[in-house]
C-alpha cells in the first residue's frame, strides 16, 4: 500500500499561496562555499531574522550540514512531539563555552543558539525515506535573556521563514509501531513557545540538561567529553549523573519513568514553572513522593481530572489522574496541554507499568 503525505498549511493572516511565494522569493544572499560560520551580528540583533538561513547555521539550504562550530547533539530522552523526527544543533560563539549543570539546562553563554528541526516521513519505520521538514525552532541566548523564534519551511524545502503566529499542517504517516496516523500538526506561535520554556520570569531551554546530554554518541564517544574536547563545554569538576532512556529495558523501571516525566512534564510542573500552582512537581530530582503525585489530591477537580481523586494511585493506573490525562487527546484533558495531538503510546505504557508497580505502603 502506498501512503501519500498531504501537504496542507493553514496559517493565520496568510494564504497558502502567499506562504510559498514569500518563502521562495527571498532577497537574502544565497549560501556560498565561503561561509565560515554563524552570523553573530544577526544572532544578537534585537529581533528575529526573517529567514532561518540568515543565521548562517548551515552550509546547505536543507539545513542538514552545519557550518563550523555548529554541533549536532542528541538527548537521552527527547520531548515527545507527535512522533516528529528531530535534528538538534547547538552553536556557541568562539572563545565561549557552556558550564555543566546537572538538574537544569547547561549554563550557556550569550550568543548561544539551539536549533531544532521537526520532520516527518511517510513511514517512520524508515525515517530516512522521503522525509520532509515542517518547522525549525530557534532558541537564542541574547544579552537580555533567552528568546524563542519559530520558523516554518516552504514547499520547496529550501528555506524556513519566521512565523510568529505559528501554523497548522495536516500530516499522515505510519508510526514506529506500524499504525496509520493522521492529524493536524500545530506549529506553536511565539507566545506558546514561552509557555513551555518559562522558568520564573525568564525562559530557558528544556532538553539540554547535563544529565540528559550525558550519553554516548554513535561514534562511541561520550557526548560531554566530545563537547569539552571541542571547547564548547568547560571541563567538569565533580560528579555527573545520567538518566535512563525510555527504551532501555535494562534500566530500573522507576528511573525510566521518572526520567520520562522529567523531560515531558517538569518544564511546567516545577516550582518556578507555569503549572507551579498545581503543587505537582515532576522533575527528576524531586524526592518527596506526594510532590511527584503519589496519593496527591488535585488542586482542581472535575472533567480535567476525570473525576478521579489522586494524581497517582499506587498500583492502579486506571484510577490515577496522571495516567488518565496522558492517555487522552481531548483539549482540557490532555497533558501535556501543548505540543502533542496524539497519544505517545510507548510513554503511556511506561507510566502505566510504573504506576502498577508502585506499592501502597
Amino acid at each position: 500500500m502506498i501512503h501519500k503525505v498531504r501537504h496542507v498549511w493553514t496559517i493565520s493572516s496568510f494564504t497558502m499561496a502567499s506562504i510559498f511565494i514569500l518563502g521562495a522569493c527571498s532577497s537574502r544572499e544565497p549560501k556560498t562555499a565561503e561561509m565560515t560560520g554563524p552570523n553573530l551580528e544577526t544572532i544578537l540583533a534585537e529581533g528575529p531574522a526573517e529567514f532561518l538561513g540568515d543565521y548562517h547555521l548551515f552550509t546547505d539550504d536543507a539545513a542538514h550540514v552545519p557550518t563550523p562550530r555548529v554541533e549536532k547533539y542528541e538527548l537521552t530522552n527527547p520531548l515527545f512531539s507527535d512522533y516528529a523526527l528531530k535534528e538538534r544543533f547547538v552553536y556557541i560563539p568562539q572563545g565561549e563555552a557552556a558550564t555543566y549543570r546537572d538538574i537544569r539546562a547547561l549554563d550557556f553563554p550569550v550568543g548561544t543558539v539551539l536549533a531544532k528541526t521537526f520532520s516527518y516521513a511517510p513511514d517512520l519505520r524508515t525515517p530516512e525515506v522521503d522525509s520532509y521538514k515542517i518547522e525549525t525552532r530557534v532558541l537564542i541566548h541574547k544579552a537580555s535573556g533567552w528568546v524563542a523564534y519559530p520558523y516554518i519551511w516552504n514547499a520547496a524545502q529550501n528555506e524556513a521563514r519566521y512565523a510568529p503566529v505559528g501554523g497548522r499542517r495536516e500530516v499522515s504517516f505510519i508510526d514506529p509501531s506500524g499504525t496509520d496516523l493522521s492529524f493536524t500538526y500545530g506549529v506553536p506561535n511565539a507566545n506558546q513557545c514561552k509557555t513551555c520554556h518559562q522558568s520564573g520570569h525568564a525562559i530557558e531551554p528544556i532538553g539540554p540538561k547535563g544529565r540528559n546530554l550525558n550519553n554516548v554518541l554513535e561514534n562511541g564517544n561520550p557526548q560531554l567529553d566530545d563537547w569539552i574536547e571541542k571547547g564548547i563545554l568547560q571541563p567538569i569538576h565533580g560528579e555527573t549523573s545520567a538518566v535512563a532512556a525510555l527504551e532501555d529495558l535494562n534500566a530500573p523501571l522507576n528511573d525510566r519513568a521518572r526520567a520520562y516525566l522529567d523531560i515531558n512534564c517538569a518544564h511546567c510542573h516545577k516550582p518556578d514553572g507555569s503549572a507551579s500552582n498545581s503543587g505537582l512537581f515532576l522533575d527528576y530530582s524531586q524526592k518527596e513522593p506526594v510532590r511527584f503525585g503519589i496519593n496527591k489530591h488535585p488542586t482542581a477537580a472535575g472533567r480535567g481530572a476525570g473525576n478521579l481523586n489522586v494524581v497517582i494511585d499506587p498500583g492502579s493506573p486506571e484510577t490515577s489522574i496522571l495516567y488518565y490525562r496522558m492517555s487522552h487527546n481531548e483539549a482540557g484533558i490532555a497533558m501535556p496541554e501543548l505540543g502533542r495531538s496524539v497519544t505517545h503510546k510507548e510513554g503511556v505504557d511506561l507510566i502505566e507499568q510504573w504506576i502498577r508497580s508502585l506499592s501502597q505502603e
